[in-house]
């Protein structure tokens, strides 16, 4: 029996077997076998990777989860009565610790009037949320949705007015024109009137960013590793993640922290699915994530050429954080 069986207001729908078991191979065998070696950092978020990112958020180093929570109590107090009659769609929704925060600012009386749409990669952190918030608001409808938001936006039902989120300043992980092509999607899946609420982490000193990715405890560091088991899950590599060291260090000429992991030996890849062995040299990397910091200006230029339009940005007192309000027109 699954848990949409077992609780009426919950539905989940598994889309992710649609892209193709394959095709996800692929991915990780195409970043393997290049010049310069990378996975994809849609890859982090399996069942362990999630629980692990779910510790990170806790971390003292970790500042954007904080920082973020404070500025959306503010923006739901402004927008609570809009959130009547309406589907909420989070997208990399993670834990339901954001989307709390504006439940819990809805009227009582609006809260059954809501459908809330997770939409995320993993089906065990979207089980494990529905389960949480169904206790929390016991009144609101759950719809979660298992699928990719690069690819798979067309999945989100279009029947009610919705409200788009998408918090943790993800936005930073897509390269600028990719972040640019993005906005874009989502403005071709929104309807005139609808808002988007889009979170960044903001240009900082180095040592804070530094600091929020090499945490004290290594959980980032256990968290980057994961992404060598889901590979060989996928392909049937043979990375043994205790041979890579962890790197993430900031860029200031492209204003991102990025995410590597250092051989510490030579190593051969082999892979069924491989017609020859792929060489990573001691001291070679594999990239696995960006994280662009971004300025109040350049959040501007982000949505320009898009059809949304900037209604606010919220910050904290320090500046190192962002809560863009956007409209589609």
């Amino acid at each position: 029996m699954n848990i949409s069986e077992r609780i009426p207001k919950i539905e989940i729908r598994n889309f992710l077997p649609n892209q193709g078991f394959a095709v996800q191979r692929n991915k990780i065998l195409r970043g393997l076998t290049g010049r310069n070696k990378y996975i994809s950092s849609i890859f982090f978020y399996d069942d362990t990777g999630s629980k692990l990112f779910e510790q990170i958020t806790r971390l003292p180093e970790y500042y954007p989860p904080r920082k973020e929570m404070l500025l959306l109590k503010k923006i739901t107090s402004l927008i609570k009565n809009e959130l009547k009659d309406i589907d909420i769609v989070e997208l990399g929704s993670g834990d339901c610790s954001k989307i709390s925060i504006l439940l819990k600012s809805v009227p009582p009386h609006f809260r059954k009037t809501i459908r809330y749409l997770p939409f995320d990669v993993s089906m065990g952190t979207i089980e494990k949320s529905a389960k949480t918030l169904v206790k929390k608001f016991p009144y609101i409808t759950i719809l979660g949705i298992v699928a990719d938001f690069h690819t798979q936006l067309h999945l989100i039902p279009r029947e009610r007015k919705r409200i788009f989120c998408f918090f943790g300043s993800t936005i930073g992980n897509f390269t600028p024109p990719k972040a640019e092509e993005f906005i874009s999607n989502l403005n071709n899946i929104m309807n005139p009137g609808e808002m988007l609420l889009l979170s960044f982490d903001l240009v900082k000193e180095k040592d804070i960013l530094e600091k929020a990715y090499n945490d004290s405890q290594k959980i980032t560091a256990k968290f980057n590793r994961n992404i060598l088991n889901v590979a060989n899950r996928y392909a049937k590599t043979n990375f043994d993640p205790q041979d890579f060291q962890h790197l993430a260090f900031y860029n200031p000429q492209c204003s991102r922290i990025e995410m590597h992991l250092k051989a510490k030996r030579d190593i051969t890849i082999n892979s069924p699915y491989l017609n020859q062995s792929s060489i990573i040299n001691k001291g070679e990397t594999i990239h696995t994530e960006y994280s662009h910091k971004f300025a109040l200006n350049t959040i501007q230029a982000l949505v320009e050429g898009s059809q949304l339009t900037i209604q606010n940005i919220f910050t904290d007192k320090k500046k190192w954080f962002a809560v863009s309000q956007l409209i589609k027109q």
